[in-house]
Formats: C-alpha cells, structure tokens, sequence
C-alpha cells in the first residue's frame, strides 16, 4: 500500500508531465488526478507505479492536446501558458516544485514561457517525446513505451523536436540575481508609476506579449521593439492610475522573475513573466485572462474596472 507521501510524488510527477505538454494548470490537475485514480483501480500487478502514473499522464496528455488544438485555432489574441508560480521572491530561484525524477536545471528551464510556447509547434507525440527524454531522462525505449512507438520512431520524434526549438529556444545564461534585479526595477517602475528609465532597461529587440483570451482587453498581438513596447507600456500605466490600488507581489513564476498584481483585499488583477539575458529584459508577458488566474486566487473583474476607467 503506498503512503501519502508516495502518493504525493506521483502527483508531483503526473502533474510535472502534464503541465509542460498542456501548459494548463488545471488540465495538468485533472489529468494527475486521473493519473492516480487509475493506479488505485487497476487489478493488475504494478512493478513500477511511477512509470505506470507517467504513462497514462503522457497518454491523457496528448488525447488532450488534440482537442486543445481545435479550440486554440480560435483563441482571441496571443495564448500564453497559465502562469505557475515556483518560488516565493525570497526562497532560492530555479527551483522546481515537481522535481521529480531528479532535480537540474533543465527541469527548471523547461517550465519557461518561452520554451513552453516553442512547444506549441510540435505534434503531440513530438513534444512527449522530446520532454520525456531530454527533460525528465526517459530512454528512448521507455519513450516508445509509453507512447505507443517503435524505439526508432521515438527517437525520430525526439530528434525532430529538438531541431525545431533548440534555434529559438532561449538561454538563460545569467544569474538568478541579476534577472531578479532587472524586474525588480520593473516592477518598481510600474507600482510608482515612474516610467522614465524603464525604456533602459528593455533590450532593442523586447518582446511585449500579453493574453486576454479574448475575455479582457490585451494585445492582439506580440509587440517587438524597445521604443514600441514602452509607448505601450506608458499607456497601460495611465490607465493603470485610474484603478483601485494595487500591489505587485513579487514571486517566481514558470522558473522566472514574477508578479501577481493584486487589489488591496486580495483579487488578482494579472500575472507578469519577466525574461531577461542578464543586461536587458528581453520579454514582458502579461496574463489578464481570468480562466487562467483562478488557481492564484479569486479574480477580480478586470475587464468591468477598465470599462469603468473609459467611463471616468
């Protein structure tokens, strides 16, 4: 009979696989959930219940990925993944809270937005295969395995993902202290309402995303450019001036320097992913999306406080 905290580790990990194939955090949940409710009900002998709970995550996964594929073709505006916080502003950055099956730093970068949204390109059963094996150490063999592959179309599938990324996917070369500062100053720009250094900080080529889903006011589409970015940036904090005040809670979020914007009595206003290379922030990612804030708390009506602003 497993113990709770055994149990507990295999949630960790179904839910570790499932986030970074679905970049939901409720999705990755229910698909956990399911994960274990099946260990429970099966009747046959389990050698090894953590590569049983992977498989059927993985598997649940990637039936999910393809529906998901339909509904994202529509989705208003850019889709970011649903920001998961990692680490409070004062504990130790890059740590991952699923670390299961072995904690270093690929675990950690694999659960940035950047990385997270290059996924998106790839099949489902090229992004298994490419997160089993060079995320979370699965041989080939195991791979194949669990997905339902020959050991040489598995590796095929791994080879072709990593190829599609690895030209785009960001290095994140630079120390956890430095990043902190950059966004640090960001955010103290953006609380005091200051914004006459924050164009220093950006890099030339800053990256300017922001996910409303359609359901609150954001970008139709990513902003590139240092001076772009900031006039938006500018005007966003003239309307920020007009909302009831707010405070940006400083955390970690998907292995990066973080905020969760909140109102005086706890509703959360948005989530802020900074990214730096350790000079400049390279990209600003901003999620009003209420459907993707509710598991940081209750969510306060952005988009009625906007209209309220326009109003005024």
């Amino acid at each position: 009979m497993s113990t709770a905290g055994d149990l507990e580790q295999l949630r960790q990990r179904a839910f570790a696989i499932a986030y970074r194939m679905l970049g939901s955090v409720g999705d990755a949940e229910d698909v956990a959930q399911e994960a274990l409710l099946r260990l429970h009900a099966t009747t046959e002998r389990i050698d090894s219940p953590a590569a049983f709970v992977s498989t059927v995550a993985t598997r649940l996964a990637i039936d999910e990925l393809r529906s998901a594929r339909v509904r994202r073709e529509t989705y208003v505006g850019e889709w970011l993944p649903e920001p998961l916080p990692t680490a409070a502003a004062d504990r130790p950055t890059g740590a991952d809270p699923f670390p299961e099956p072995g904690e270093h730093a690929e675990l950690s970068d694999s659960l940035s937005l950047a990385f997270l949204v290059l996924l998106e390109r790839l099949t489902p059963e090229q992004r298994a295969a490419l997160l089993l094996h060079d995320v979370f150490d699965y041989s080939h063999e195991e791979v194949a395995e669990i997905i339902g592959k020959s050991p040489s179309a598995s590796r095929q599938l791994a080879s072709r993902a990593r190829r599609q990324v690895e030209e785009e996917r960001p290095r994140f070369s630079s120390s956890d202290e430095r990043r902190r500062e950059l966004a640090d100053r960001f955010f103290d720009a953006i609380e005091e309402g200051e914004l006459g250094g924050l164009e220093a900080l950006l890099a030339d080529d800053v990256v300017l995303r922001g996910d409303g889903g359609g359901k609150v006011p954001a970008l139709a589409r990513p902003l590139q450019g240092r001076a772009r970015a900031a006039k938006a940036l500018h005007n966003w904090a003239k309307v920020a001036k007009r909302l009831p005040p707010f405070v940006l809670e400083r955390v970690e979020i998907n292995g990066q320097p973080g905020a969760i914007g909140r109102l005086a009595d706890g509703r959360v206003l948005n989530a802020f992913i900074i990214e730096s290379d350790g000079e400049r922030i390279t990209a600003i990612n901003s999620v009003v999306n209420p459907d993707k804030l509710d598991h940081l708390g209750e969510v306060a009506d952005y988009a009625s406080m906007l209209r309220e602003t326009r109003g005024r």
